[in-house]
C-alpha cells in the first residue's frame, strides 16, 4: 500500500484540520490535523493500525488517496490519457469563419491594425459547404452521441453567411445520424444581436462568450474600435438584448495596468438586470509578442505561432493559454499572473458569479483524437492557436496528399500529456503538461511542460478554504475523523 502521486494536502491551522485532495480520482476529504501522521506512517511502510485507523485507510483507498502500488496507479493513469484520446462520445470542431475583426485592441497584435482586414482570410460558401461535407465523414467514422461546432475567428459574426450556412448544413448532417448538435459562439460582441441568437438557437447554439478587459473606462482603453471609439456600453446592451435568448460568458484579459479595474467590472455586472443570467465569469492574463514581454513586468509573455517567427496571422488569442518567457524560471515568471487570477476568482465568487476554481483546468483538448480546428480556407489544426502557421496544419478538408502536412500531423501526434519533466508531479491529472502552444512558442519544443504550478496550488489551497466553510454549514464535502 503506497501514497498516491497526486495527492495535495493542505493545512488548516485554523480549524486544526487538513484538506486532502486527489487530483486522479477528485476525492476531497476534511479531516482532523493527526491525518497527516498516519499518512506519513503509511509513506513509512507501516502497516500495524488501529480498529478506527483501519476504516480511515479504507476510506482513503476506497477514494484513491491510497493506492496498490505507484506503477498500477501510473498504468491507471496512462489509461485515462488514452481513453481522453480516443474518446468517441464527442466530436468537436472549431471553425474560423474568418480572420478579419473589426476591433483594434491595444494588446492584439495581429488584429484590425494597419491594412490587416484587407488581406485577412474570410471562408467562402463553397469552403463552407466542403468543410460540411469533411464533418459528415467524419460522424459517421466517429459516431458520436454530440457534435460540438465553436465559431470563432478573428470575428466570426463578420461572416454571418458562413456562420449560418455551417449551422444549418451541420444540423441536417446530424440529425440524419442521431447525433445532437452543440454550437459555441466566441465573439467580441460587437455584432451579437437577438436576430443572430435567434437564427442559431434553432441549431443548437448553447452558449457565447464574449469578453469585457475590465471596467468601462480600462475595456474602452483596451478594446476600441479602430477610430479608437468605445465599445463597452454597446456591448453591455447586447448582452442584455440577448441575456433571456442564450448562456452568456464573461471573459476577460488583464495585465498590470488593468487587473484592478476588474472588482469595479465585477460591481457593475452584479448591478445589471441580467446579471443572473450570467453562466461564467472567468478571467485571465493578457497575451503579448515576445518582443513585448520583459514590459511591463507583470504581464506573463506569450508569443503566438506565426511564420517564421512572425506573431499569429488573425487568430483571435482570446481562449490561448500562456506560459513563461524563455530562459527565466516557469513559476516564478508567473507569479504575477498566478496571483491576480486567483485574486480574481475569490473577488468573482464575492458576487456570486459562477467561475472555474483553477484546479480543473485539463488536459487540453490538443490531447483529443476527434477534436479538430478549421481555418477559413480548410486547413486542419491540432487546436486554434496553432492556426497563424500553415506550417503547422495537419491536413486539410480535400484530403492532400501534402508531405509537409502528413510530417506536421505526425508532430502532433506524439503529443503527450505525460511530460517526462513533469515525473509525478501531483497536478498531472488536471494539467497534463499545460499549454501546447506555449511550449511551442516560448520554449521551442510542444512536448515540453508549459508550467503553472503556482496557479494549481493557489487554487487548492483557494479550493480548501472554501471546503472548509461549506462543511461549517453543511453544505461541502463530508469531514471524518
Amino acid at each position: 500500500m503506497h501514497l498516491s502521486k497526486f495527492n495535495v494536502q493542505v493545512p488548516l491551522p485554523e480549524r486544526n484540520e487538513v484538506f486532502l485532495m486527489n487530483t486522479f480520482s477528485d476525492a476531497q476529504l476534511l479531516a482532523p490535523a493527526g491525518l497527516t501522521g498516519l499518512l506519513d506512517r503509511i509513506a513509512r511502510g507501516e502497516s500495524a493500525f488501529t480498529a478506527q485507523e483501519h476504516e480511515t485507510v479504507d476510506t482513503l483507498l476506497d477514494n484513491g488517496f491510497l493506492v496498490q502500488s505507484p506503477e498500477e496507479e501510473r498504468a491507471a493513469l496512462d489509461l485515462y490519457f488514452r481513453d481522453l484520446r480516443e474518446d468517441t462520445g464527442q466530436l468537436r470542431v472549431t471553425v474560423l469563419t474568418t480572420l478579419q475583426c473589426n476591433f483594434a485592441c491595444e494588446y492584439c497584435f495581429q488584429g484590425d491594425h494597419g491594412d490587416h482586414n484587407k488581406f485577412a482570410e474570410k471562408m467562402s460558401l463553397e469552403t463552407a459547404a466542403r468543410v460540411v461535407d469533411w464533418i459528415a465523414g467524419r460522424l459517421d467514422e466517429v459516431r458520436p452521441e454530440k457534435f460540438v461546432l465553436t465559431l470563432f475567428g478573428g470575428e466570426p459574426l463578420l461572416n454571418l453567411p458562413v456562420a449560418y450556412d455551417l449551422a444549418e448544413r451541420c444540423q441536417r448532417e446530424c440529425e440524419r445520424r442521431g447525433v445532437r448538435q452543440i454550437i459555441s459562439l466566441i465573439t467580441n460582441g460587437l455584432l451579437l444581436t437577438p436576430e443572430v441568437v435567434d437564427r442559431l438557437t434553432p441549431y443548437g447554439l448553447s452558449g457565447v462568450k464574449i469578453t469585457l478587459d475590465g471596467d468601462r473606462e480600462t475595456h474602452n482603453r483596451m478594446r476600441p474600435l479602430r477610430g479608437r471609439q468605445g465599445t463597452f456600453d454597446r456591448i453591455i446592451e447586447n448582452v442584455r438584448r440577448v441575456a433571456d435568448k442564450v448562456a452568456v460568458t464573461i471573459g476577460g484579459n488583464f495585465d498590470e495596468s488593468s487587473a484592478d479595474s476588474y472588482p469595479a467590472l465585477l460591481d457593475f455586472l452584479r448591478e445589471q438586470d441580467f446579471a443572473g443570467k450570467i453562466a461564467k465569469v472567468n478571467f485571465k492574463p493578457v497575451i503579448k509578442p515576445f518582443d513585448q514581454a520583459a514590459a511591463p513586468k507583470g504581464v506573463i509573455p506569450l508569443t503566438v505561432v506565426g511564420d517564421g517567427g512572425k506573431p499569429l496571422n488573425g487568430t483571435c488569442m482570446t481562449t490561448a493559454g500562456a506560459g513563461a518567457l524563455t530562459g527565466s524560471g516557469v513559476c516564478d515568471s508567473c507569479h504575477f499572473a498566478d496571483e491576480k487570477m486567483a485574486f480574481l476568482r475569490s473577488e468573482t465568487r464575492k458576487r456570486g458569479f459562477p467561475t472555474p476554481d483553477g484546479v480543473h483546468m485539463g488536459p487540453c483538448e490538443i490531447h483529443r483524437r476527434h477534436a479538430h480546428t478549421i481555418g477559413p480556407d480548410g486547413s486542419l489544426y491540432a487546436c486554434p492557436g496553432f492556426t497563424g502557421s500553415k506550417t503547422e496544419s495537419t491536413g486539410h478538408i480535400e484530403w492532400r496528399a501534402e508531405e509537409w502536412r502528413a510530417a506536421a500531423a505526425a508532430r502532433f501526434e506524439r503529443l503527450s500529456p505525460r511530460k517526462d519533466e513533469c515525473a509525478d508531479c501531483s497536478f498531472v491529472p488536471v494539467c497534463g503538461g499545460g499549454c501546447s502552444v506555449a511550449a511551442h512558442t516560448e520554449l521551442g519544443d510542444m512536448h515540453r511542460p508549459s508550467c503553472h504550478k503556482g496557479a494549481f496550488e493557489s487554487a487548492v489551497f483557494s479550493l480548501a478554504e472554501r471546503t472548509a466553510t461549506e462543511v461549517a454549514v453543511g453544505a461541502g464535502p463530508q469531514a471524518f475523523g
